[in-house]
């Protein structure tokens, strides 16, 4: 319901709009406890929480669409996504792969907007967030990396709606990382 309405909110202006979207409800709570059971080595409850997770954005898939053929992409975005969640299940668990879990939720949530407006037939464009956020040394947003590639993305891909990840960025050294709280606000105001 709620990608229904951020839809209809990016396509009420005439003007080239991007939106910024953060995990769906409960979704980074989830991740996070999956990264608990991750770096507890408990396997058996992170792989559980992965698969209860998956049900939910399965029927969330089932009510957005209403075609068969976006029902289908929908369905191997989300197995693709927990495919890559239950990897970690398989390796060692640090600190670098607890933030690349944790983007999961923003890269979900702007990818099903993208199927939606699509299967909607309106023309929109997906960015992602790792792109052209980025975070210097000192966890600070990296302004001038920002300016520079979120530009590039653009021009690449002309588009009346561009579609984005919140929260999410690479750090100073290109490793998948979060934008400090309040970033989504950052994200959204650039």
């Amino acid at each position: 319901e709620r990608i229904k309405n951020v839809a209809e909110l990016a396509t009420s202006d005439s003007k080239p709009t991007i939106v910024v979207l953060s995990a769906m409800a409960g979704t980074t709570n989830s991740l996070v406890e999956i990264c608990n059971y991750l770096h507890n080595h408990n396997i058996e409850s992170a792989t559980e929480c992965i698969n209860n997770l998956e049900k939910s954005y399965i029927k969330v898939v089932e009510e957005l669409f209403s075609t068969s053929e976006f029902s289908e992409k929908g369905t191997q975005l989300i197995k693709n996504h927990f495919d890559y969640l239950r990897s970690f299940t398989l390796s060692v668990f640090s600190h670098k792969e607890e933030k690349a879990i944790l983007a999961q939720g923003e890269l979900i949530s702007s990818s099903l907007l993208h199927l939606y407006l699509n299967e909607k037939g309106i023309q929109n464009t997906l960015l992602h967030a790792l792109n052209f956020m980025r975070i210097n040394e000192d966890l600070e947003p990296n302004y001038p990396f920002i300016v520079e590639n979120l530009k590039h993305e653009i021009n690449q891909n002309s588009s009346e709606i561009y579609i984005t990840q919140g929260y999410i960025c690479r750090n100073a050294y290109g490793e998948i990382d979060n934008l400090q709280r309040g970033g989504s606000d950052y994200s959204s105001s650039n």
